[in-house]
């Protein structure tokens, strides 16, 4: 294998503790076994220098820029980075141009794309023949769906591979690594940590090894006479966030578990996720909007109250503000998700919006139709419309109100839960009685 000093130079004291403790093998990667095992594919691929180009796809301090330095090292590569971020076309097109002079001297280039969902598609499209022609190793990194961000053009030429955040107990052995590494990590200071103390520093890192090193480079730093106690680990762990990005995934993933946690008539989970995107710094009236949305498509008229009472949550919130209303925002997670549920009028809502899309411009039958004039009278307008207020019943039974093409159709379907039930009672003894009546 290949020397790694410019890739990995030697410790030094103003590097911060997580770029000196960066894994030098796949040995010292944690968390990530499923690509970084003895056995796994990728591994397997790198160590027989079987280089591709790839995208990286995972959250924040899980190692994507770990992978693409050892890339380097296993391709014999020289390694270059620029950062979406920072960088625009013109550093792209340095970034290339170098590579090719490298390429003309029998040297391969890994270029490695920090962020690179943040390019546009002129930019993205600038590594395409590069790629092509073998004269880069792309290698990007991206904390969002590279389905949705990256051009396909793109993807199609690289492998994605998917990193995991990292689990508390796989952060724990790199802070024990750190503190006992003399070299590289803190293990000349000599430091009295608690296991339970690395625990907690894991669980605030919330899958972020290097958030977590940093941490404990605090926590170090402020130690009274090298012991990490509990009053140190409460300054250094003060307004700790989770992770939550606005308008990314992982916004669009917590409220699509709270939409589904409602669905599926669990309190406790619609409570959690809604506290969980309250926290990330998500928009209340947001919330309100959409589990407005929730009583609408999924409680339905298996409850009617529930409209009325996310409107009154909705408005409760406009009036107090946070954090107080907030409290409103989490009864009606509650009452949401214990409510029946029942989607039969979204459903025939959608079913109507069908019928009206494939059956063209139907006519209303003549007895329906408004005669506000002589002629429209004479020309039949109106004519045989029974009133039913008069019927008896209150219900003109063999009337049909459906264009002759849809006649007998059926959009509503009620489920017999809550509310609906009833409903569902009424309406299949009134649509017995019209067919009796029809066939008279």
């Amino acid at each position: 294998m290949p020397q790694t000093a410019s890739l990995f130079p030697e410790s030094d004291a103003l590097k911060p503790l997580a770029e000196r403790m960066r894994p030098r093998s796949f040995d010292e990667i944690v968390g990530q076994p499923r690509l970084t095992a003895a056995d796994s594919p990728l591994r397997r691929a790198l160590e027989a220098g079987r280089v591709h180009s790839m995208v990286l796809w995972g959250p924040p301090g899980c190692g994507k820029t770990t992978l693409a330095l050892l890339v380097a090292r296993y391709a014999d590569a020289d390694f270059r980075a620029i950062s979406a971020v920072l960088s625009g076309l013109p550093d792209v097109r340095k970034a290339l141009a170098e590579a090719e002079a490298n390429f003309a001297q029998g040297r391969r280039t890994v270029l490695f794309v920090d962020e690179v969902h943040r390019f546009n598609k002129a930019q993205q499209d600038a590594f395409l023949p590069h790629i092509e022609k073998g004269v880069i190793v792309f290698v990007g990194a991206t904390t969002e769906n590279p389905s949705f961000e990256l051009n396909s053009a793109l993807l199609s030429r690289c492998r994605v591979h998917v990193l995991e955040a990292v689990s508390a107990e796989a952060i724990v052995g790199a802070l024990e690594r750190a503190l006992a590494d003399e070299e590289r990590g803190l293990g000349r200071l000599h430091l009295e940590v608690a296991p339970e103390s690395l625990q907690l520093i894991a669980r605030a890192a919330d899958g972020d090894v290097r958030r977590a090193l940093t941490l404990l480079e605090i926590a170090a730093e402020v130690a009274h006479e090298g012991h990490v106690d509990e009053a140190t680990l409460t300054q250094v762990l003060a307004d700790r966030t989770r992770r939550f990005d606005k308008g990314g995934e992982q916004f669009y993933d917590q409220i699509s578990a709270l939409h589904k946690s409602v669905r599926s008539s669990d309190p406790d989970a619609a409570v959690y996720w809604l506290c969980r995107m309250l926290d990330g710094g998500c928009d209340p009236l947001y919330l309100a909007r959409r589990m407005t949305r929730m009583a609408v498509e999924d409680v339905g008229l298996a409850e009617p109250r529930a409209w009325r009472m996310a409107l009154d949550a909705w408005d409760t919130y406009e009036r107090l503000g946070s954090p107080e209303g907030e409290l409103g925002l989490a009864q009606l997670a509650i009452w949401l998700a214990i409510a029946p549920k029942s989607n039969a009028a979204y459903m025939a809502y959608n079913k109507a919006r069908a019928a009206v899309r494939e059956g063209g411009t139907l006519e209303v039958p003549m007895h329906l139709r408004n005669a506000p004039t002589k002629l429209m009278k004479g020309l039949g307008y109106g004519k045989g419309y029974q009133y039913d207020h008069n019927a008896e019943g209150g219900i003109a039974l063999d009337q049909q109100c459906l264009p002759d093409a849809l006649d007998g159709a059926v959009f509503y379907e009620p489920v017999e839960r809550g509310l609906e039930q009833k409903l569902r009672e009424k309406l299949l003894a009134l649509r017995e009685a019209r067919g009796q009546a029809r066939e008279k």
